[in-house]
């Protein structure tokens, strides 16, 4: 697609619109793409609005583990929402302009809510250290007051680091072309489109990355490794085996988080000697797809296959529709 804001004279700088894309050269495919990205989308919404669900009428559910994968599935739902509708905009519709200012908006909502979400990972890895080291005393260090702060605190730190974005955007001169290379903003997508220097711009998202994803990434660790050396002394190894299935869910969930972000980020700064096709793969399909849309779906799922009273609770309500 090009965009009519597109000009061949270098010179030319607009500042109305972005043009989003779907796979290059493969236009007429995207209606294939677009009916499993609405499935993705249907069944995202469905998974994390069930684990709200489930949570919220069931008081035995009333502990800070589900308070925290309440925030998760919060926070998954407003990323789909977020990024689904350009991307369905894009592949059903072949609607891929997008106004500056929505860019830009998406952007920061984008940027914020992963800085949420690892947020919400390290806070979930804390609560599962207090309650394999200390058991007796887990409900009473965290009750509701102290989880409530624990979340505005996430909240807070993801608007502080994300605040800026848009506006190292919008200082910007943008020329000679305005088509994004996803079906969403990010911003070192659109700063690359600058004539000017992006200096700033690189230095702030390589400090963002360095003080929430990398330093998340580094907590997490050291409280796994709390969590082992607990685990280690247990004497009993059915205790130990369930202490450390506790844990399996949380587990899953950084996986699915953390890798595909770190993938993309190592491939984008090493991986320039790449051929075209490789980085249009990745940006189109694997970045996309992985990086967006999965996370959102895997982590309901996750957690109703691997935790039990969430597992068991589902399952009485199907069966309580049943009947």
């Amino acid at each position: 697609m090009i965009s009519p804001l597109t000009s061949s004279n270098d010179s030319l700088v607009s500042h109305q619109t972005f043009v989003l894309i779907g796979i290059p050269g493969m236009q007429e495919k995207n209606s294939w793409v677009a009916f499993p990205l609405f499935v993705l989308y249907a069944l995202t919404l469905l998974g994390n609005i069930t684990i709200l669900y489930v949570i919220k009428i069931d008081q035995s559910l009333h502990e800070p583990m589900y308070f925290f994968l309440c925030m998760l599935a919060c926070s998954d739902l407003a990323l789909c929402m977020s990024t689904m509708p350009t991307m369905l905009g894009v592949y059903w519709f072949d609607s891929g302009e997008i106004p500056f200012n929505a860019c830009i908006s998406q952007m920061f909502f984008i940027h914020i809510l992963q800085a949420i979400e690892s947020g919400i990972l390290v806070a979930m890895a804390f609560d599962r250290l207090i309650a394999i080291r200390d058991p007796l005393r887990y409900k009473s260090l965290l009750p509701n007051s102290v989880i409530a702060k624990i979340g505005i605190a996430i909240l807070s730190r993801g608007f502080c680091f994300c605040f800026p974005f848009p506006f190292l955007i919008k200082r910007l001169p943008f020329c000679r072309s305005n088509v994004l290379s996803h079906s969403y903003c990010l911003h070192q997508d659109a700063m690359k489109l600058a004539c000017a220097s992006i200096k700033v711009n690189i230095i702030y998202g390589f400090v963002v990355v360095m003080c929430t994803i990398m330093l998340d990434v580094l907590i997490i660790l050291v409280s796994y490794i709390l969590i082992l050396k607990t685990v280690l002394s247990i004497a009993s190894r059915k205790e130990c085996l369930k202490a450390l299935n506790t844990c399996v869910s949380h587990i899953s969930a950084i996986l699915i988080f953390y890798i595909p972000m770190i993938g993309i980020s190592v491939a984008h700064r090493f991986g320039r000697h790449l051929s075209p096709i490789v980085h249009m793969l990745m940006a189109n399909i694997f970045e996309q797809t992985i990086f967006v849309a999965v996370p959102p779906l895997l982590n309901p799922v996750v957690y109703s296959v691997k935790t039990q009273q969430i597992r068991q609770r589902i399952c009485n309500i199907l069966q309580f529709k049943n009947k």
